[in-house]
């Protein structure tokens, strides 16, 4: 874990509620695809998790969505605004077992973790496809990035506005052939695509956190092998190890 200041480079609007926010700094301490950082906001006692889409360099881009005071701040901020930030957070995908083609599976604002995962699975010579899940055609993003990187990408929404209707487990039924799963989104999902995936798996989970790095337990959740942190010892957890 590293305390930094970063500089916004960039803040706009993907779609009503979601923004992408472009930042430099050092991002050393960043190791994987799946870990988060968290943000301090002038008046706010606890920190802000968000977890990382993507990083090149000294850049680092954020995809979050605006829910509350928090992150309404976040999404007023412009251009050279300086913030204070803790990197290498939480655990993250780890893909030495995913096999030749796996599937990522993001449901909302689960879907930006798995931008960096693709691209580190690429790099590995792997083939990925991923299935992006949302409510309506209104709240679909990065559908092009996915695309962008040669990646195999089906789109669902409940409405069925846009892509597929119905939800990222019906994708899943229908997406062909795949050696591992790595899913990120609300629990009601992750259990969804638990319950539905033929192969094992990585499911990275949303808790409120207060610290975000281990010290207060306030994130802990029981698993097979004992109690858990969310924030220290996940967000990522195994699928063996899950108790739902």
């Amino acid at each position: 874990m590293k305390k930094e200041i970063f500089t916004i480079v960039s803040n706009r609007k993907l779609t009503d509620s979601v923004f992408k926010m472009t930042l430099c700094g050092d991002t050393s301490a960043i190791t994987a695809p799946g870990q988060f950082v968290n943000i301090e906001l002038e008046g706010l006692y606890l920190r802000r998790p968000i977890s990382v889409c993507d990083l090149e360099g000294e850049r680092l881009t954020l995809i979050y969505k605006a829910v509350g005071k928090g992150t309404e701040q976040m999404s007023a901020m412009g251009k050279g605004e300086a913030l204070d930030i803790l990197t290498g957070l939480g655990n993250g995908y780890d893909t030495a077992n995913s096999g030749a083609c796996p599937v990522l599976i993001g449901g909302g604002v689960g879907v930006p973790p798995l931008y960096l995962l693709a691209k580190k699975l690429i790099g590995e010579g792997k083939n990925p496809k991923v299935i992006l899940g949302f409510n309506t055609a209104l709240e679909v993003f990065y559908e092009d990035e996915f695309c962008a990187l040669g990646i195999e990408t089906f789109v669902t929404t409940v409405d069925g506005s846009h892509g597929i209707k119905g939800f990222v487990t019906d994708a899943l039924k229908s997406c062909g052939e795949y050696s591992y799963t790595f899913s990120c989104g609300p629990e009601p999902m992750l259990k969804a695509v638990y319950n539905e995936s033929l192969t094992d798996g990585q499911f990275s989970f949303e808790e409120r956190m207060g610290c975000g790095f281990g010290a207060c337990m306030g994130c802990s959740c029981k698993t097979k092998y004992g109690y858990k942190r969310i924030c220290k010892d996940g967000p990522v957890l195994e699928k063996g190890e899950i108790i739902w």
